[in-house]
């Protein structure tokens, strides 16, 4: 990669993305239901605006870059997603891509709603 050259997927259409998760936790049971509990909960995309984001092609830079609201408690995400620690990730944009990849991993994993949305027991 040329240095200052953004990794591809920042110019990826979140659209895209947005089935792999699904078909992701929909093979281990969990809903489409759950998937945009969690980018609510992360982005602030919700209902209307999530399928606004997903109609108009907005790519995953913007996506992120645009988000109604970003969760301060996303920074409690942490651990490994490829090989990467979420949080040693130091770019803004990758870490909160990486940051929901974690959390629909943990979906997919079977993890309780609470503890995946980091609420307090």
């Amino acid at each position: 990669m040329k240095a200052n050259a953004k990794p591809r997927i920042y110019a990826m259409p979140f659209a895209r993305i947005y089935p792999l998760y699904l078909a992701k936790v929909e093979r281990k049971g969990r809903s489409k239901a759950e998937v945009d509990a969690v980018i609510a909960w992360h982005t602030g995309y919700a209902g209307d605006s999530l399928a606004a984001a997903l109609d108009s092609g907005i790519d995953c830079e913007a996506f992120f870059d645009q988000a109604p609201a970003l969760n301060p408690d996303r920074d409690l995400v942490t651990g490994l997603v490829c090989g990467v620690r979420v949080e040693a990730i130091e770019e803004p944009t990758m870490r909160e891509i990486r940051i929901l990849d974690k959390l629909v991993d943990e979906l997919a994993r079977g993890g309780p709603m609470d503890k995946i949305l980091r609420r307090p027991v």
